[in-house]
């Protein structure tokens, strides 16, 4: 049964949910429309309990013109839950699509910034939204539907796998993974200007027949302004970067690379890097590898924390973090990432022009089952403003001559 990861407020320990402990939902009923070009009402017509058989039809469309129509959508199983409600998996009774649910309780007085951010997003390696409605309980409980695009697997569940056979993951899933998370990231940071903060194996969705991965679960994700405060006590604790550990409030989205580092390591050894058992125990962790920060490194992190003393202790070489058969390229992006000064990370974009995923960039790179990959290049506004350096390594020779598009440069070049 695959998961789909959830919400706001995530405990901060690895735990995978089970399906079979959910409670779910509060039966459905008749909303009035609320302001909005993409809410609207929502009906349960039957059902015998409180998720699984319930008809949920809504009404679509209706403005600029665009004829009205309505959608009605069978809940089929809940696949996660968390503090904030519930997802679960649907099928549209009008295309026979499968579709994820996510059920959030919506406070009245404001409005659902993970909605927003997700009206922002369209891109290969982000979940789509596709629309999304009230409905209300017979306490007058007022909540929020989210419907997305559903993807059957998560990148937990399929490294998971790997580990339950003793077996590691095949390193062309690493690199196809690894680089749609960056690619992912990379459309968010720059054209959104979206933080995801919670960048985990459970919040990346897989498909298992084409292997494209797709961000999901913005529930902790913002937009971040300079000079502006954010809580630190964010992101689950073993992808949490060292300055949110340090209290930091100005951070950056290097955040997500530390995190996405973190996973880019944890599918090469097949577990976590860094399991702590507390936020401190986390920093120890850490200091286990990269030794002990100087100074200027926690500066860098935090200002406030330069008179703490730690105990000296030396880096742990990355090669010997892994095992002595991982290709140097993989240990170099790993150390590129995993960095304590948030600036001397690479940013997304620039990790996907890695070496690391030359394979990728290959003319006849397939699918270890003969299949082609799934979309890798067609890169669009992400690109703006990246030097034409970057451009050239991130689109292999092969896809411009194919596609004979221009891509968008820099002014003045």
């Amino acid at each position: 049964m695959a998961s789909l990861p959830l919400g706001p407020h995530h405990p901060p320990d690895n735990h995978h949910l089970d399906p079979s402990n959910l409670v779910p939902p509060p039966p459905l009923r008749r909303q009035p429309d609320m302001d909005s070009d993409k809410e609207m009402t929502s009906t349960v017509v039957e059902g015998n309990d409180q998720v699984t058989g319930h008809i949920i039809s809504t009404t679509i469309g209706g403005k600029n013109g665009e004829p009205k129509r309505t959608i009605t959508y069978m809940a089929e199983r809940v696949v996660g839950t968390g503090s904030f409600g519930i997802v679960f998996q649907a099928k549209c009774l009008e295309t026979g699509e499968s579709v994820a649910i996510k059920k959030v309780l919506q406070d009245r007085r404001y409005k659902n910034r993970e909605l927003q951010l997700m009206r922002l997003m369209d891109h290969p390696n982000v979940v789509s939204l596709k629309h999304c409605f009230f409905s209300t309980t017979s306490k007058d409980e007022l909540f929020l539907n989210l419907v997305m695009e559903y993807v059957p697997e998560t990148m937990y569940r399929v490294l998971k796998h790997y580990t339950n056979a003793n077996q590691r993951m095949p390193l062309i899933y690493v690199k196809l993974y690894t680089y749609q998370i960056f690619r992912g990231l990379a459309y968010i940071h720059t054209v959104p200007g979206v933080c995801h903060r919670d960048v985990k194996p459970q919040n990346l969705l897989v498909d298992p027949l084409t292997h494209q991965v797709k961000l999901c679960d913005f529930g902790s994700a913002k937009v971040l302004v300079k000079g502006e405060a954010n809580i630190s006590y964010i992101c689950s604790r073993y992808y949490r970067a060292p300055e949110l550990i340090f209290g930091a409030t100005e951070y950056t989205t290097s955040i997500d690379i530390w995190s996405a580092g973190c996973v880019l390591a944890e599918l090469l050894l097949g577990q976590p890097l860094f399991p702590g058992e507390s936020a401190v125990d986390q920093l120890v962790e850490i200091i286990k590898v990269l030794g002990t920060p100087t100074r200027e490194e926690i500066r860098c992190m935090n200002p406030n924390y330069t008179d703490f003393r730690f105990p000296q202790i030396k880096a742990h070489p990355w090669h010997k973090v892994f095992h002595k058969r991982m290709p140097p390229e993989a240990i170099d992006l790993a150390s590129r990432l995993l960095q304590y000064s948030p600036s001397l990370r690479c940013t997304a974009l620039e990790a996907c022009t890695h070496s690391f995923f030359d394979e990728l960039r290959e003319p006849n790179a397939r699918l270890p089952n003969g299949r082609p990959l799934p979309p890798l290049f067609n890169f669009k506004q992400e690109l703006t403003g990246a030097s034409p350096e970057l451009i050239n390594r991130l689109i292999p020779e092969h896809v411009r001559r194919q596609s004979g598009l221009s891509f968008p440069h820099p002014a003045g070049t």
